[in-house]
């Protein structure tokens, strides 16, 4: 069976001196490349069954890769970006990026989200009907919640942003998304509307809602869901 192969977009050799070598330990063949427009031509030659992207290319902005790529690439593209830029992350998401990782980063976390992102791709996109992570079972058929073998009781609402989270399979969800999508348009910029609703959501599915283990807050971004099938990052 062919190795998967990963193209590396990034001008910072370091990068590539410890990456290449950890994604081959995993058993992925590695491309590299250092500027936009290589990357694009090499994602167009031979499309790679996954593209990680710096932000910060010498010859173009990474998000302009990113939407020139989208046009012909449908693939996973795991964006690698600077703590303090958060809008970057955003918009990168909102244009088409599967997940991020900080810079800087542990191998562990990269080569985590880079499986839940190519595991989501390889399934089409298409949610397990039965979701679970420790005793939460989330049937999606039935529209049925349970913990402990129990019903939870939710509200339509509840229901849907908890679904929604679920359904993403450990993809980080920007507020804007989750806002637009539950409540329409009118809520996109409802930050603090969206925030109370995972604080109920919290309260009614997790041990310890002060340490959430399974809703995610992704700082000034959005949030994710990890159910049992995700891989956790390594130490």
């Amino acid at each position: 069976m062919p190795k998967l192969r990963v193209l590396v977009v990034d001008d910072e050799p370091q990068i590539h001196r410890f990456l290449g070598p950890a994604l081959a330990a995993a058993g992925y063949d590695t491309v590299r490349v250092e500027t936009g427009r290589q990357a694009l031509a090499e994602i167009a030659r031979r499309p790679p069954d996954a593209v990680v992207l710096d932000l910060g290319l010498p010859d173009m902005e990474g998000q302009e890769v990113l939407e020139k790529a989208r046009q012909f690439y449908l693939g996973p593209i795991l964006i690698l970006s600077a703590r303090d830029r958060e809008l970057e992350k955003i918009e990168a998401l909102d244009a088409g990026a599967d997940d991020y990782v900080e810079k800087p980063f542990r191998v562990g976390e990269l080569l985590a989200r880079l499986r839940v992102s190519m595991r989501r791709q390889q399934r089409g996109e298409a949610p397990p009907p039965v979701i679970q992570a420790g005793d939460l079972v989330i049937d999606l058929p039935r529209r049925l919640v349970t913990r402990g073998g129990q019903p939870v009781r939710l509200s339509p609402k509840e229901y849907d942003l908890l679904a929604k989270l679920a359904e993403a399979d450990g993809k980080v969800l920007t507020h804007r998304e989750l806002l637009v999508s539950i409540w329409g348009p009118a809520h996109a910029d409802d930050t603090q509307y969206l925030r109370v609703f995972i604080g109920q959501l919290r309260q009614k599915i997790e041990a310890d809602p002060a340490s959430p283990k399974l809703i995610l807050t992704q700082p000034g971004i959005g949030y994710r869901f990890m159910s049992d099938e995700i891989a956790r990052p390594a130490e």
